[in-house]
């Protein structure tokens, strides 16, 4: 338990950081003394350590908010400009991400949220109104799932092609969803209930025509990485509504600093997920592997992700 007294001992260091960082204003670390940038660099790890000791404290979530909110300023004050370390990378794919991710997790969970009820409303629409499946999926491929038939088996003739061609369309997506988080949100809720509309009738149309079981197992190798990705770009597009739309006590311009500077490490951290998922669902999803041993592998996946997003880089944050 955070106790009045350490609060009281401690908070003079935050107002003196903070005052720090409004100092900087527009002209960076140049617009700061000497004697000033010491103290910033004193200031940071110190206002650091006070973070994981309040992140103990499950009552004073409030204050872990002001204070990971302060040093995302601070560290893009400290960091702006310089050149990236080799082990830079590793790092941020180690550590950075992964806690990002579990400090915005409710952004995440909001774009998730957008999809699910688009994808049911998709799917119920779909069962009301056969017709809607045949206006939204096109006579094309309305007319194969009828004749039960999946459209996926052409990828299996050209999958080094196939493989790019789906990471470079996820990435694309991914990365349309998270900037049009610059919309005021209105265009990543647009593309995350577009997405999910697209599933729920897909998945409505495969299994009026006994397909559902060929739908899952298609999807679930790569599904497994791809939709978490998607729901992640969706909250990181959150993130920059919530800077320029709610800045709460901090200016504008420096809550899309914060907000969007975790919405952009959340971007940047899906990348690696968006390859693996491409190659997924170029060579395992459409092959004719047994469904069973395609479920236990998204499920294995699936279980490696969790694992990681939400225990790489504790260790870290607690020092």
């Amino acid at each position: 338990m955070i106790s009045a007294r350490w609060l009281e001992k401690r908070k003079p260091y935050w107002d003196r950081l903070e005052s720090i960082v409004q100092r900087s204003g527009r002209g960076g670390l140049g617009a700061l003394s000497h004697d000033e940038l010491r103290e910033l660099g004193l200031l940071y790890r110190q206002v650091a350590a006070d973070l994981s000791s309040v992140r103990e404290d499950p009552m004073s979530q409030r204050i872990a908010g002001y204070l990971n909110q302060l040093l995302g300023r601070a560290h893009n004050l400290i960091y702006m400009g310089r050149r990236a370390r080799p082990g830079g990378i590793l790092e941020f794919y180690r550590s950075v991400f992964p806690r990002i991710f579990r400090e915005t997790f409710n952004y995440t969970l909001a774009a998730f949220a957008v999809f699910l009820g688009a994808a049911v409303a998709g799917f119920l629409i779909c069962l009301a109104d056969p017709a809607f499946q045949r206006f939204f999926l096109g006579p094309r491929m309305s007319d194969t799932i009828e004749r039960r038939e999946m459209w996926t088996h052409s990828i299996l003739t050209i999958k080094p092609l196939a493989s790019s061609f789906i990471t470079t369309n996820n990435l694309t997506v991914s990365f349309t969803t998270f900037a049009l988080g610059i919309s005021g949100g209105l265009g990543t809720v647009y593309m995350m209930a577009t997405n999910g509309l697209l599933m729920g009738v897909i998945a409505a149309a495969c299994w009026q025509a006994g397909m559902g079981l060929d739908l899952a197992e298609f999807v679930a190798p790569h599904g497994v990485l791809e939709l978490p990705a998607i729901f992640i770009a969706g909250g990181g597009g959150l993130l920059i509504a919530r800077g320029l739309l709610f800045p709460g006590s901090l200016p504008r311009r420096d809550a899309l600093v914060v907000y969007g500077g975790q919405g952009v490490r959340l971007a940047l951290g899906i990348v690696p997920m968006l390859i693996v998922a491409g190659v997924i669902e170029a060579f395992l999803s459409p092959s004719f592997v047994p469904a069973p041993a395609k479920f236990v592998f998204a499920f294995a996946v699936f279980g490696l992700f969790a694992l990681y997003v939400t225990q790489a880089g504790r260790t870290n944050s607690r020092k």
